[in-house]
């Protein structure tokens, strides 16, 4: 190994049941309510979660209709959250909703571009207009099939297995949050070896960590595409028991604006 090109990467990911993806799972099915009906739907939802509330709020230009309230409890029992003592109860938990209509200003933006509308521009691309603005960079990579670099790859792949297992009964005493992490060991673009892995995942309450901790480590990861070498570290518990949810709060914005 050339030690001019040697580097560690490290990616994490979380389960569905972690803050910020109940934040992302229920502005996604918002979002998708609203374009089911009405494809034209400019949509700029915003949800942030902490321990027994739901705030959705943001701007919508729509003619459909979306019993949102419905939407936020469906998709937090569908994660797993049903509930009090796991942390979150999509049953019982309060829903705040504060969604307005799309600002005008914006909205006459989005209908037609300014060119458009006051040069008096006809080309269909010039008529073309943009509620907002941003800066989005990537790149694919050879790493694995999806095209993913491997630490976030393996770092996914950890945690649906965490949740496969979970929603199968394979391992019943996991609950809905958890996250895990890779570290790859890389001779300047190649990928030579897996070096840690964490994972932290919620639990029951009532196990026994000692007894349960091996055959954890032995089941949610075994898969062909992550081998390990007697050198890689394994972490499956950061911090002792882990019964509760976080009690800290996320968002996640989801938009659309039909082009």
């Amino acid at each position: 190994m050339s030690q001019a090109g040697w580097r560690l990467f490290t990616s994490e990911s979380v389960t569905e049941g972690h803050p910020d993806k109940i934040c992302d799972a229920i502005s996604d099915s918002i979002l998708d309510a609203l374009l089911a009906q009405d494809p034209a739907s400019r949509v700029a939802v915003e949800t942030l979660v902490t321990t027994g509330q739901v705030h959705v709020a943001g701007e919508v230009t729509t003619k459909a209709y979306a019993d949102i309230p419905h939407i936020v409890r469906e998709k937090i029992l569908d994660i797993g959250y049903d509930s009090s003592s796991k942390g979150f109860d999509g049953n019982s938990c309060g829903v705040n909703i504060a969604i307005g209509a799309q600002s005008p200003d914006i909205a006459q933006g989005v209908d037609t571009a300014y060119e458009s509308r006051v040069d008096g521009l006809l080309d269909d691309i010039d008529k073309q207009g943009a509620g907002d603005q941003g800066l989005m960079f990537g790149f694919a990579t050879r790493d694995t099939p999806e095209l993913m670099p491997l630490p976030i790859s393996l770092a996914h792949r950890l945690s649906r297995r965490l949740t496969e297992v979970r929603k199968t009964g394979v391992l019943p005493y996991l609950r809905p949050d958890g996250k895990t992490q890779v570290t790859i060991e890389y001779d300047g673009d190649k990928a030579v070896r897996v070096d840690t892995v964490v994972v932290s995942t919620q639990h029951a309450a009532d196990i026994d960590l000692d007894n349960l901790l091996a055959p954890t480590s032995a089941r949610p990861w075994s898969s062909p595409c992550c081998r390990a070498r007697r050198r890689t570290g394994w972490t499956c518990r950061t911090s002792g028991s882990w019964s509760t949810r976080p009690e800290s709060s996320s968002s996640a914005a989801r938009w659309a604006t039909p082009g």
